[in-house]
């Protein structure tokens, strides 16, 4: 038998692996920073009149369906309470507001994500979750997806089906 005659076997698809790309799970929505220090007086106080008049004032409406992360640029010190007021403001309209940068940001979108996937589905299965992509999938979200799959699947790895790194594998 000729080389150009056998038959080419795909091991990986023999496998029984199953890929889970994190990708799938990234939010498409707009991400907004929302920086409080707009808002201090001479970039040190917050005022608390004058913020319950901007609060009163602004149209919330336009942070519809965005991802807010509530900053401060500014070495001062923001009550506790004026990061409430804003939530409280921004909850009608936003999909997700967090305290924190755009990091924080992205893991709390995935976390979100990530807590929707019906683990029972990979009971007992060799899984590979895809590393690489276009879009910024964070380390948080690759611990989270561990942690939501180690106690159920036979093994976990990361990387591509043709080349992957073990991450778990249940004991016998």
């Amino acid at each position: 038998m000729s080389t150009g005659d056998e038959e080419i076997i795909n091991k990986v698809a023999m496998s029984g692996l199953i890929t889970l790309d994190l990708e799938d799970y990234f939010h498409h929505g707009e991400r907004v920073e929302y920086d409080i220090a707009q808002h201090l007086f001479q970039g040190l106080i917050l005022k608390e009149k004058d913020f319950r008049d901007f609060i009163k004032g602004h149209d919330w409406s336009q942070y519809q369906d965005k991802n807010i992360f509530i900053t401060c640029s500014a070495d001062a010190i923001v009550p506790t309470w004026a990061y409430m007021l804003l939530t409280s403001r921004f909850s009608p309209y936003a999909h997700m507001i967090i305290f924190g940068g755009r990091e924080e940001l992205e893991g709390a979108l995935f976390r979100e994500a990530l807590a929707k996937i019906p683990l029972e589905e990979y009971r007992n299965a060799k899984l590979v979750i895809k590393g690489c992509g276009k879009y910024p999938v964070p380390a948080s979200a690759y611990v989270e997806i561990s942690r939501l799959l180690t106690p159920v699947v036979q093994s976990l790895m990361y990387g591509e089906p043709c080349s992957t790194v073990p991450v778990f594998k249940k004991s016998k």
